[in-house]
């Protein structure tokens, strides 16, 4: 049986990996666009190879699933769960250039490597998310239309002829559930990994506590995503060239921000 002593050192030792955060002003967000803004002009083309990624994925979706409103939605949507996964290769990007480094495309493409069994956890979470958010998506879609699945121009055309708001109203309130949820365990959580080696479940506490501690802040910073990836799905996806590797580059500035420096 473990000692007392032992189990003081091994709690000692999980606090120091534990990182120090910050309290962040309520406008900070619009700070960190403005450096991430800086980030994508000063490196424009593995900014905008991600975003054509971004919107290459869309593309894809929308041919694939045109005849399936359903999966077509719950998988658009899902994008935002899985976002910061999918921005690994911005954090670096950003993270070569605050250093002073050139930056490789082909070593940012591959950085979850550093810290591969942990990324990997946090990848497994999300996923699992993701596969539990389309289900959800599909059920309430399914109570909405019960005698036939529409597909995406019937589903189109009923929300513009200002039908269907019930649906709506729900869609987007399970939608939000499940994206709070993300963004509150991953707001920084990834970057912190692969930066400092951070186990998934330290990064993930650790981010869920950043974003508790600077609520209001954190609250902007998410309003500012889904409008800025929203404004890139309202445009056929084109959008996400630009606003995809933005949102990706500023969150490595929100990670600067919000964890205090060893």
């Amino acid at each position: 049986m473990d000692s007392p002593h032992a189990s003081d050192e091994s709690a000692q030792r999980a606090l120091s990996r534990f990182p120090s955060l910050r309290e962040v002003g309520f406008s900070a967000p619009l700070h960190w666009l403005s450096r991430g803004a800086a980030d994508f002009v000063a490196r424009p083309w593995p900014s905008l190879f991600y975003g054509l990624c971004f919107a290459a994925m869309g593309w894809l979706l929308g041919v694939l699933l045109r005849t399936s409103a359903g999966l077509m939605m719950a998988l658009t949507g899902g994008f935002l769960l899985v976002g910061p996964f999918l921005a690994m290769g911005l954090y670096e990007v950003a993270r070569s250039r605050e250093a002073g480094k050139p930056c490789d495309l082909f070593e940012s493409t591959v950085a979850w490597g550093r810290n591969l069994s942990n990324v990997a956890i946090l990848g497994i979470a999300l996923g699992v998310l993701l596969a539990l958010w389309a289900r959800s998506s599909m059920m309430v879609i399914a109570f909405s239309f019960p005698y036939r699945m529409p597909n995406m121009s019937i589903l189109l055309e009923a929300i513009a002829r200002g039908e269907q708001l019930a649906f709506l109203a729900a869609w987007f309130g399970v939608g939000a559930v499940f994206a709070a949820l993300v963004f509150a365990f991953t707001a920084i959580a990834i970057p912190l990994m692969l930066d400092r080696g951070t186990d998934a479940i330290t990064a993930m506490l650790a981010s869920l506590a950043a974003v508790g501690r600077n609520l209001m802040p954190m609250l902007l910073w998410a309003a500012c995503i889904v409008a800025l990836i929203g404004a890139g799905f309202l445009t056929a996806f084109i959008g996400l060239i630009i606003t995809g590797p933005w949102v990706g580059l500023a969150t490595w500035h929100a990670y600067r921000d919000l964890v205090a420096e060893r």
